[in-house]
């Protein structure tokens, strides 16, 4: 039912997890796909191109590569981050480490949604991901918490400020078993999560791909949970 034929689509964080998910699942809609990467190079058939979003300049000439590539844009997926596995109270948090999240998963999504939003078509769309952490927060984990919850509201003021030309939303995952997640799943997490178990990658792109699909044309700035009932939020 969702047909992307024709669409040009460029997703960040794709080299693995739900950003590879996501351009896999783009691409079987039907849409050409270019994803981002910074430490692993996308596994074909999925074309990369590589560089430290966090970096304005860099962000630049990732997005411009993408742009090149497509030879235009209708559909950014921003999906990169970092989640510092070890639990640390705010009291004790370096100034590198907050620096270093905030430049991960903040600072890079407002480089790259800058560099992207001036060649997003007429109609276009946006979606960001963020995390039920930036819903609830997390204890000992401020500086992830505070980064995400920051994106959500970022995507509330680019659905206003960008409409009616493109439609912006966001995703907000809860647990995922992905590369970066998997270190600190245990047993007694999908007993927390009402429908039984822990996402898989694909579980978070099929919303992902709804939203940037014509059946979500009258949805902005909307934040989609996908948690399987573990956060509720209105």
């Amino acid at each position: 039912m969702i047909d992307l034929a024709g669409k040009r689509a460029f997703v960040t964080g794709g080299g693995r997890g739900i950003g590879r998910a996501t351009a896999l699942l783009l691409e079987k809609a039907g849409a050409r796909v270019v994803v981002g990467y910074r430490e692993r190079k996308p596994a074909p058939p999925v074309v990369g191109v590589g560089g430290d979003l966090g970096d304005a300049r860099t962000a630049q000439r990732v997005v411009a590569d993408a742009v090149k590539s497509l030879a235009g844009l209708d559909i950014l997926v921003v999906n990169h981050g970092v989640w510092p596995p070890d639990a640390v109270p705010l009291a004790k948090m370096t100034d590198a480490q907050w620096e270093g999240t905030r430049r991960a998963n903040l600072d890079s999504v407002v480089y790259v949604c800058r560099a992207a939003i001036p060649h997003l078509s007429q109609g276009g769309t946006m979606v960001l991901v963020s995390s039920t952490a930036g819903q609830r927060g997390e204890a000992f984990h401020a500086d992830y918490a505070a980064t995400k919850g920051a994106v959500i509201a970022l995507t509330k003021a680019l659905a206003v400020e960008l409409a009616p030309h493109l439609t912006v939303n966001c995703v907000a995952p809860g647990w995922v078993d992905t590369e970066m997640a998997r270190p600190a799943l245990s047993d007694a997490i999908p007993k927390t999560i009402p429908l039984g178990r822990v996402a898989s990658a694909d579980d978070i792109a099929g919303p992902i791909v709804f939203l940037c699909s014509p059946l979500a044309r009258h949805i902005t700035g909307e934040i989609l949970n996908v948690n399987g009932g573990s956060v509720l939020c209105g």
